[in-house]
């Protein structure tokens, strides 16, 4: 049937470049080979295959510099699924490889046959032992873990940088480390137990008793064979010597051949070898950790030095103190980050280039503590030529400022790189003795081969990192790239016997320099574990070994130009994004958005393959987008994939569609009543009916008109708000108030009473505190024009942001009066949405009126009211909005006045109504809560709160739960007794 108003994607075309010679086959446009889809679709399941186009181009980039082309994407859903897989690869000679949340830096997550997304459906967890111990799936993302633990004053020893990206089975897989994660602290150490998938099928979870004798009965030949090996190095006293010496520091190129030395039966081999063996030797499904205490309070500071070799000299001695963290920077990182980060110290801009500075952080559990480890410092320093005096930062923002600048530093060189061009990031691991020598060759090869010395590191560990900004379409740059690659690695090995791979692990990317590092005889151990684990090789070809010597230079993937809306263009394909995004679990992510936009600049123009790619990325990439603009919160470059959507919906519009949106805008008053009064006849028919007969004449709207402009009816509808606002006066107010107009016809949630609706409570509260608010008589029909912007119509946007920003300037009489509103969305709109449609007149009157969002304006009306009685607990749903506005901290800060616990559940993100794009599509909203859902469950509350009505009929819609705004429970509970009132 065909659709009014449907957007016309064919309108996108393709961006403006050249296509790219690693665009993707023709003959990849109707996706996955039918035979394949057929055999997996029969083995897993329809919903566990992904084989449009669409998905195999998305899943085919990740933080690496290379790209694969999968043939079909699996998300198995249990153990079972993952031996189905394997005796599928096995018996028809196919392989595959293992996908997490995609953090890896050297193509360890990418296939160019099956790919196995082990990162949606494996997140349960269970902390244990009163945070000693934390048993998760190995799809649990590793912030989430610890979130967790952090109630229990515990965390979990690797803090990669991706840690809010990373899985725990990438964090296990690559033995990652991090900032303060000294070598006792791994995952290699702290791992407890493991269930593994081996490649022939067998399953062992190492913790359960008998697990010894099953592994032998069930796997004999691998069981001898480990064993066969740990006679053979340990009658080699040299070779012991050398394995414990390469692992006396940080080191992660190739298989943990340390386990021979540490494990003493072929299970407890097993156990250690597979940390680090980068999915190569089979599937870790779940994992048991043990936790590490979490320091109550912290101290940082940065510590300045003439010269690097000044400042690695200290290392060692802060280490010795109990240093949690020792970070080196060199001066052109620090010069970089100081015009890029507001509040860094005024110095770092003129420093000397030879200059380096140290970012230490102590912990400790009170505040004298604290005192004590600064006083140590003060004296151990004491002799060290430092460029200004030691000041230590115990303050929450500063020490945030200071590991944004370090975690940032990634995104300011990828913001800053050449068109076209993309970063390889390395890190090599030294002996720290042997750090100042070490990090001074470094630099001179990055300058002699034009690369930026902009070196960083964890100097606790002798671990550098550094970046190369390449042009991978360029055969000069790849050669560039290789001879460097040749010298740097002859530097670490022959000179100072460190590690090519510290702590990123192997990858394609190290694994034809493994032989280089390990030698012959290390190497051939390393073969042997390979074929007694893996003897059809099922998994992973040239991940982590491989008898390609140049499989490090192929497949390297372009980075062609598109539009660069908020930078977009910038995305250096890390993954951060996806834990936050709405879509994440049901359609794409930022990345992958960015990612497919790259695929389509590299088609030709009109492609059959481009015509694909632009048919399904209208739902899967345009219409899901929640454009909420949480990915820039957590991009190293702030990019707001959200912005490029919008854009992308601008371009999609006809002048006809622009005209009937604009019509709209222009008669919202009467669709606002219309509205209110629909709800209010739907209210009574779900009383009757239930939701089922709403759903059904919905559906069918939105099938002749629009799903993109007709909501659906996914659950439990509210009342009508009330047709009538409170009566107020304007003489003797604090302020103007707005109700926003979803509160105009949204009103409380179904199980609650019909009144009072959210403007009679804020204007109650606000006369209870002697700050009366006033409503003026023409606050109808206006928007703040989100509706209109978040959709991309540009007249309508336009024509609703002027009428309702002189409104405002009205209502405050030039500015002199504050306006309240009641919708932190639509707080957000006036504060940044409209701007973009006001001319400058307007945005100079915007800028001098007061806008209060209600959270801000109820905190302060606080220290005037009187809560007569806590209640037991709240759950609050803090959304993108607050997020953006800073007011989640102010959110809670209330609740914690009214509810003796309160919590926001781990896993909480935007809940994907974005105004009512969750409404126009519900899948959006379960989507973007599953994961909080499943805690929301475990902890049920006494209220649910929130402060945006749309988001609240979501959160209610996801989890049963009747979220309402925090102003209901605040106004009953600073009720006046009757006696009193009286």
């Amino acid at each position: 049937m065909h659709k009014l108003l449907t957007p016309q994607v064919a309108r996108l075309g393709r961006p403006d470049v050249p296509p790219e010679t690693d665009a993707v086959d023709p003959s990849f446009s109707e996706g996955t080979p039918e035979s394949l889809k057929a055999d997996l679709i029969d083995l897993l399941g329809e919903t566990q295959v992904l084989s449009r186009v669409i998905d195999l181009v998305r899943f085919a980039s990740d933080a690496s510099p290379y790209r694969y082309i999968p043939q079909v994407v699996v998300r198995p859903k249990n153990i079972g699924d993952v031996q189905k897989i394997f005796h599928y690869c096995t018996t028809h000679k196919r392989h595959a490889t293992f996908r997490g949340g995609g953090t890896s830096l050297c193509g360890q997550s990418q296939s160019d046959d099956i790919l196995i997304d082990v990162r949606h459906d494996w997140n349960q967890w269970e902390v244990l032992d009163e945070g000693q111990r934390f048993k998760a799936h190995t799809g649990t993302l590793l912030g989430h873990a610890n979130e967790a633990l952090a109630a229990y004053q515990m965390r979990l020893g690797p803090d990669p940088a991706s840690a809010h990206a990373a899985t725990l089975g990438g964090v296990l897989s690559n033995n990652a480390g991090g900032m303060r994660c000294s070598l006792p602290r791994d995952s290699y150490h702290t791992v407890e137990s493991i269930t593994v998938v081996l490649p022939s099928g067998t399953v062992i979870d190492t913790a359960a008793p008998g697990a010894e004798e099953e592994f032998a009965k069930k796997e004999p030949a691998l069981s001898k064979g480990l064993m066969d090996l740990r006679n053979e190095i340990l009658a080699d006293p040299e070779f012991v010597e050398r394995i414990k010496r390469r692992y006396s520091h940080r080191n992660t190129n190739g298989y943990g051949i340390r386990s021979f030395l540490d494990g003493e039966t072929p299970l407890g081999i097993l156990r250690r070898i597979m940390i680090g063996s980068e999915g190569t030797l089979g599937f870790v499904g779940e994992v048991v950790y043990k936790a590490i205490p979490l320091p109550r309070l912290t101290t940082v500071a940065w510590l300045p030095f003439v010269t690097v070799g000044e400042a690695v000299a200290v290392v060692n001695g802060l280490v010795t103190l109990g240093a949690e963290a020792v970070e080196m920077m060199v001066a052109s990182t620090l010069t970089i980050a100081a015009k890029s980060y507001s509040g860094t110290p005024s110095y770092w801009k003129t420093l000397d280039p030879q200059a380096a500075a140290l970012l230490v952080e102590f912990g400790a559990s009170d505040e004298k503590g604290l005192d004590k480890i600064e006083e140590n410092v003060r004296r151990e320093l004491s002799g060290a030529k430092m460029l200004e005096p030691l000041s230590f930062m115990r303050d929450e923002k500063c020490i945030e400022l200071a590991w944004h600048v370090r975690e940032g530093l990634l995104g300011l060189m990828g913001r800053s790189r050449p068109k076209g061009t993309a970063i390889l990031t390395e890190d090599v691991c030294f002996p720290p003795a042997r750090l100042k020598d070490a990090a001074e060759d470094l630099m001179d090869l990055l300058n002699k081969y034009k690369f930026d010395p902009a070196i960083v590191g964890h100097a606790a560990y002798g671990n550098l990192h550094f970046s190369l900004v390449v042009n991978l379409s360029v055969d000069e740059d790849k050669q560039r790239y290789a001879s460097f690659m040749d010298e740097m690695t002859k530097m670490v090995v022959d000179k100072y016997d460190g590690s090519l791979k510290a702590e990123h692990g192997t990858g394609i990317n190290m694994a034809p320099f493994v032989q280089r590092e390990w030698g012959e005889k290390a190497y051939g151990v390393m073969r042997r574990i390979k074929k007694l684990f893996d003897p059809e090789k099922v998994l992973a070809p040239n991940v982590l070994l491989s008898d390609d010597p140049l499989i490090h230079l192929k497949k390297l993937k372009s980075t062609p130009e598109i539009e660069n809306i908020s930078e977009a263009s910038h995305c250096i394909e890390c993954g951060f994004c996806e834990p936050v995004c709405p879509s994440r679990n049901v359609t794409t992510t930022p990345r992958q958005r960015i990612a497919l936009r790259r695929e389509m600049a590299r088609q030709e123009e009109w492609s059959p393959l481009l015509k694909t790619l632009l048919e399904q990325y209208e739902y899967l990439a345009i219409e899901t987008c929640a454009a909420d603009g949480t990915c820039a919160d957590v991009c190293p470059i702030e990019i707001n994939t959200g912005a490029l959507m919008k854009h992308f919906r601008k371009m999609e519009h006809t002048p006809e569609i622009e005209k009937a949106a604009l019509e709209i805008a222009k008669e919202w008053g009467e669709i606002e009543r219309v509205a209110r009064l629909a709800i209010g006849t739907a209210d009574v028919v779900q009383q009757l009916t239930g939701t089922g007969l709403l759903t059904g004449v919905t559906d069918i709207a939105r099938s002749v008109v629009s799903s993109d402009l007709i909501p659906s009816v996914p659950g439990p509808m509210p009342h009508a708000a009330p047709a009538e606002l409170p009566s107020t006066v304007r003489e003797g107010a604090s302020a103007a108030y707005f109700p926003a107009c979803v509160n105009r016809i949204f009103g409380r949630d179904v199980s609650s009473p019909k009144t009072p609706g959210l403007p009679e409570v804020l204007v109650t509260l606000s006369a209870r505190a002697g700050k009366p608010l006033w409503i003026p008589d023409d606050v109808r029909g206006l928007c703040c024009s989100t509706p209109w912007s978040s959709k991309g119509y540009k007249q309508g946007g336009t024509y609703m942001a002027e009428q309702v920003v002189d409104a405002f300037w009205r209502w405050s009489d030039g500015g002199k009066l504050a306006v309240v509103v009641d919708a932190a969305s639509c707080t957000l709109g006036m504060m940044e949405d409209v701007v973009e449609h006001l001319d400058d007149i307007r945005k100079q009157q915007l800028g001098k009126v007061r806008i209060f969002d209600s959270i801000q304006w109820c905190a302060g009306l606080l220290p005037d009211l009187a809560i007569t009685h806590k209640i037991d607990s709240i759950i609050i749903h803090p959304t993108c909005s607050t997020t953006h506005l800073g007011l989640n901290d102010t959110l809670k800060r209330l609740a914690a006045e009214m509810a003796e616990h309160v919590e926001v559940p781990i896993g909480t993100t935007c809940c994907g109504t974005a105004g009512d794009r969750g409404l126009l599509h519900p899948e959006l909203v379960h989507s973007a809560t599953r994961d909080a859902v499943v805690q929301i469950n475990l902890h049920p509350a006494q209220r649910y709160i929130s402060a945006n009505r749309t988001c609240e009929i979501g959160m209610h819609q996801a989890t049963g739960k009747p979220y309402e705004s925090f102003a209901f429970t605040l106004e009953e509970l600073t009720r006046r007794p009757k006696a009193e009132q009286l």
